[in-house]
């Protein structure tokens, strides 16, 4: 299996998410992180299985995305010969092309 490498911008949406959890629902935050984690591993496992149809809509070769399967986030990734790239972890309901627009020139 390839590494992960998550990207700053990656680690913020997390972070944004849980933080909501935990204002919202607490109960739910542990359960969203196990969430999220099997996702990731699947990821790993099995990269070319996620979806490319933002890669088309946005002309961004090789852009994947996978969903959490209890929660309505989606894992957007770029796989390489030496790694898989965690780009963002956005929820499904924002508009996903005006959040990923401008993403490849930002660094990690």
């Amino acid at each position: 299996m390839k590494p992960l490498v998550r990207r700053k911008c990656a680690d913020l949406d997390v972070q944004e998410a849980v933080d909501y959890y935990l204002l919202n629902a607490p109960e739910y935050v542990l359960t969203f992180v196990d969430d999220l984690e099997k996702a990731y591993r699947h990821i790993q496992r099995q990269p070319a299985t996620g979806s490319p149809r933002y890669a088309h809509e946005l002309n961004l070769p090789g852009l994947r995305f996978w969903g959490c399967k209890r929660f309505p986030y989606l894992v957007f990734y770029f796989e390489s010969n030496e790694q898989i790239d965690i780009w963002r972890v956005l929820h499904g309901s924002r508009d996903i092309p005006a959040w990923l627009s401008d993403e490849p020139n930002q660094e990690n």
